[in-house]
């Protein structure tokens, strides 16, 4: 039988991460130190109003970045001021969890933050204050999975990291030994 892969991040959190979080926070149980538990990417994409086909454009973008395929997200209910009818295409998400979570934070962090433009650093203050960390990435063409030649259009997206987490500096001990970069 083939060994399981383990994801260089994952091996890294128990090798380095969990014991400089109970060093920090002097935690009694190892069930206590905190834990990336998944990672929700969700791309809004406005324009399907006009046309659907940009929706499901924007989702095989979305499962080339992710390694995973998403869902579409559809409208709940009709505005006729936007052109929005009920249960109409409006975006895409999708959930990671454990390997592909790893991965994609992996290459998050050292290969799409580092190619944004202007880029200064992750706002410290998104937090949720339950220990959940919130970024928008305005192109998701940094990703190295996007071929720039092919892409139509250029959406933007929402990355949420969800942490076990019970405080927000317990979750910003955790993502700063993930190597992400706040601003100072």
């Amino acid at each position: 039988m083939a060994e399981a892969y383990t994801p260089r991040l994952r091996t890294h959190y128990d090798d380095v991460v969990r014991a400089k979080l109970i060093e920090q926070f002097s935690y009694k149980n190892p069930m206590e130190v905190p834990v990336i538990e998944k990672i929700v990417i969700n791309m809004g994409v406005g324009e399907a109003t006009a046309d659907t086909k940009k929706a499901t454009t924007a989702a095989a973008d979305l499962a080339l970045i992710a390694g995973q395929k998403p869902v579409l997200t559809r409208a709940r209910k009709a505005i006729s001021n936007f052109k929005l009818r009920e249960n109409q295409p409006v975006g895409a998400k999708v959930t990671l969890r454990k390997v592909r979570m790893y991965e994609f934070l992996d290459r998050l962090v050292n290969m799409a933050l580092p190619r944004v433009r202007d880029f200064r650093g992750l706002n410290p203050k998104s937090f949720d204050g339950r220990g959940n960390y919130a970024m928008g990435i305005k192109e998701h063409i940094v990703f190295p999975e996007i071929n720039y030649d092919r892409v139509e259009q250029i959406w933007g997206m929402d990355i949420i990291v969800c942490t076990s987490a019970k405080t927000d500096d317990e979750a910003r001990a955790l993502l700063k030994a993930f190597n992400f970069p706040f601003r100072q």
